[in-house]
């Protein structure tokens, strides 16, 4: 995991589009820096990458002159725009050490965030953001490709690929912000599903810098929840429009961006108080991508005497059923090997301990040293995780299971989780399996609490911060284990890669709010909904998610989003994937609870969804405290009320 940044200032105004560009024309927008500092980015981003910092700065003239000053600020000369990269890293992957910004011999600077488990070619000993600098340099580097649509042109073929189709084929999470000297362009973006965190603030009358940085320093956050933005809504862009009050910093959509800052003084928009410059969207080249974000299922509803329902109960009348429907158990095994496969391939690939940075593996001699812990519930998702863990790790090393708890060993999950632990351990007694509790009370929380205040934003309502803290918490791993002697003893998890579940609620059915589509409008319904979930969870869930495990120095990896893993339940019919005329337990996420029996789970199989939130009781602890009573939280609707606000 690493912390990456850019602030671009001093005599431009960038816009979402041109739309936004014209609205502007009538916003003063003084070079005035009222908002977050250098330094403060650079503390919020240590945090995250706390191996290295860096800072590398230069000065673009309007002629297009660069001018390097070191990272000082001093230089470029009046109406000079400049350009300050920030990178913090977390050495995870490769032989030797990097720091971050790279920076090219041609002046091309990279900042990544990211994991690259396909599409780029990366040796065992190689590093994630190396070999992408080397592909992005070997790009094409013409004006077609940032000023015109994405089409292939005639001089990719001889030069290479434009910077959009190489972001295009990576397989795997990654933010990045790259500046191709060669073009004189600035491309930024977050892949598909949002997995890690980008923020952006586009410039306002406060402060007129257009900034990029994956986390919200604590000092500013605090205090800018909301305010006025004016002219700079896209009229072109669903992503950035119907703003009217929008925070300092907003999520960043998921896609490739780019702004180009050649000639600016012929390519922007000149106007009294500054040059106007265009933020371009560009399309995905890759065909799966496309079909993985449109997320369409090819078999929705079963087939019932040749007629397609809109509800069809296959409990109900199986006699009536096509025969191929009727004889689907043989398939249904079939799939579930199939998603047993993918899944596994996903853990490995995201747990190859043979490819992390050997100067941490060092460290680990003690066998008692865990590199790799999951996020532990002792729910369906952990467990399916813990189990395929054990499959792909030497079993010389030991696994952690983080588990939080605010209601000690009453709450759901830490009842789930020591179940859980029992049963990892029937299945392999070999295994070191270590469950760390975390035990805390929310009372005590109060710097706590508006730490991770900041870490959520520009998310704010009291479900997003339970979520956050509980989430936190468990990934800073800090608690106790209870030992052979029957002692419990404090502990303290090193690890750095952090597996958790994200994702199989949304694609497999897991929400109570699938049930209800599924009841009012059948099955047509309920796979509209989920689609919905998953095309929304890049702004509802990954990028809080990413900065709160993030803040310990921790990598969060989702094996469920998976490219590979969402492209074959896609590939399953809905009927496979869910059951909703099951009870709970059963029929939801009936495919992971299939997956779970050929791992040998059979307690885990049977167990019903249960949200972090309510597991650990951070939420009724919370609507204690913030409400009174769990009755006057439900009857104010807490969840989705903003933090220091009442519905009253």
């Amino acid at each position: 995991m690493c912390g990456i940044a850019l602030v671009l200032s001093g005599g431009l105004v960038v816009a979402p589009s041109t739309a936004a560009a014209a609205a502007a024309s009538g916003t003063r927008f003084p070079d005035e820096r009222e908002g977050v500092s250098v330094g403060e980015l650079e503390e919020a981003l240590r945090r995250r990458g706390p191996d290295s910092l860096r800072r590398h700065s230069f000065h673009l003239c309007a002629d297009g002159t660069v001018l390097v000053d070191g990272g000082d600020g001093v230089g470029g000369g009046v109406g000079a725009t400049e350009l300050c990269f920030i990178g913090a890293t977390l050495q995870l992957r490769g032989a030797e050490p990097v720091s971050q910004p790279l920076v090219a011999q041609s002046g091309s600077v990279l900042v990544y965030n990211g994991e690259i488990y396909g599409g780029i070619h990366i040796a065992n000993d190689q590093n994630d953001t190396r070999s992408l600098f080397s592909s992005l340099e070997s790009c094409c580097s013409c004006d077609l490709h940032v000023v015109d649509s994405d089409e292939a042109y005639p001089c990719c073929k001889s030069v290479g690929k434009s910077v959009p189709q190489i972001l295009s084929t990576i397989k795997g999470p990654w933010a990045l912000i790259y500046w191709q000297a060669a073009s004189n362009t600035l491309w930024f973006g977050r892949d598909a599903f949002g997995r890690r965190s980008l923020l952006v603030h586009w410039p306002t009358p406060a402060d007129s810098r257009f900034i990029l940085s994956s986390v919200s320093p604590p000092s500013f956050s605090r205090n800018n929840s909301a305010s006025e933005v004016n002219g700079l809504e896209s009229a072109t862009d669903p992503d950035f429009s119907g703003h009217t009050k929008v925070s300092y910093w907003e999520e960043l959509p998921c896609g490739v961006y780019s702004i180009h800052l050649k000639d600016l003084d012929t390519n922007a928009t000149c106007m009294k108080e500054g040059r106007v410059i265009e933020v371009r969207k560009h399309n995905w080249t890759n065909s799966l991508l496309h079909t993985l974000i449109r997320w369409e299922r090819k078999s929705t509803v079963p087939i019932v005497d040749g007629l397609i329902p809109g509800k069809c109960s296959v409990d109900e009348g199986n006699h009536h059923l096509s025969p191929s429907f009727r004889n689907s158990r043989e398939a249904e095994d079939s799939t579930t090997h199939r998603v047993l496969i993918a899944l596994r391939k996903s853990v490995m690939l995201r747990t190859n301990v043979n490819i992390m940075y050997q100067g941490d593996l060092t460290t680990l001699k003690d066998d008692e040293l865990a590199p790799i812990a999951i996020l532990f519930s002792g729910g369906l998702d952990s467990m399916i995780l813990a189990a395929l863990l054990d499959q792909c790790l030497d079993p010389k090393w030991t696994i952690d299971l983080l588990n939080v708890s605010f209601d000690g060993p009453l709450a759901p999950d830490r009842v789930s989780s020591l179940a859980g632990l029992k049963e990892l351990q029937r299945i392999s007694p070999l295994r070191r399996w270590r469950l760390v509790e975390i035990d805390t009370d929310l009372a005590n929380l109060k710097g706590e609490s508006e730490h991770v205040m900041s870490l959520i934003h520009p998310s704010n309502t009291y479900m997003d911060l339970n979520i956050g803290i509980a989430l936190w918490l468990a990934a800073g791993g800090d608690g106790w284990v209870n030992g052979q002697d029957g002692h419990r003893n404090k502990y303290k998890s090193t690890s750095r890669v952090l597996l958790v579940g994200s994702g199989a609620d949304e694609q497999c059915a897991g929400y109570g709010r699938h049930r209800t589509k599924y009841r009012l409008g059948g099955w047509s319904s309920m796979d509209e909904e989920m689609r919905l979930d998953v095309q929304r969870i890049w702004k509802r869930n990954m990028g809080r998610d990413d900065r709160c495990i993030s803040d310990h120095g921790k990598e969060a990896r989702f094996p469920f989003l998976d490219e590979n893993v969402i492209q074959t339940l896609l590939e399953i019919p809905l009927w496979e994937i869910a059951k909703l005329d099951e009870p709970v337990g059963k029929g939801d996420k009936k495919i992971l609870r299939e997956v779970a029996k050929l791992l040998g789970l059979q307690e885990a199989s049977f167990l019903p969804k249960r949200a972090i939130q309510f597991g650990s009781r951070i939420a009724r602890e919370s609507n204690r405290k913030n409400f009174g009573s769990n009755r006057a939280a439900n009857q104010a609707s807490a969840g989705s009320v903003e933090v220091g606000k009442r519905n009253h």
